[in-house]
């Protein structure tokens, strides 16, 4: 049986991303830090790792598969985008959002969109 080992997010400059995703998750980089490559991993104990690899493929706009983070609730999820921003994140334009949405579309320095869940909603 198989089992996911990295989550693979494609972006412009690897340096940048590792210094918004680990302070974005908490991660740090599981080895040297590469211009082309790097696998991050949670600091504290098991989890998903992300690997970041350079890449010139242009962003899509509505990506077949994203990372969903999850929030504990609706306050959680509003300081959690907050920072996220604040990190250099930016908000979406997003023309798929439902009546009273329980995400918000955010975008990595890299223009990698991910989602921030009001897990609370549940």
């Amino acid at each position: 049986m198989l089992t996911i080992g990295s989550v693979v997010l494609g972006v412009d400059d690897v340096r940048r991303a590792v210094a918004f995703w680990t302070a974005a998750l908490g991660y740090v980089p599981r080895d040297a830090v590469g211009d082309d490559w790097v696998v991050l991993v949670p600091a504290n104990g098991p989890g998903v790792q992300v690997a970041l690899g350079r890449s010139t493929s242009p962003v899509q706009d509505h990506p077949r598969v994203h990372l969903d983070l999850y929030a504990r609730d609706a306050a959680d999820q509003a300081a959690e985008v907050e920072r996220l921003v604040a990190l250099g994140a930016r908000h979406v334009d997003w023309d798929s959002y439902p009546q009273d949405p329980d995400f918000v579309v955010l975008a990595d320095p890299s223009g990698n969109r991910f989602c921030v869940i009001d897990a609370g909603r549940t």
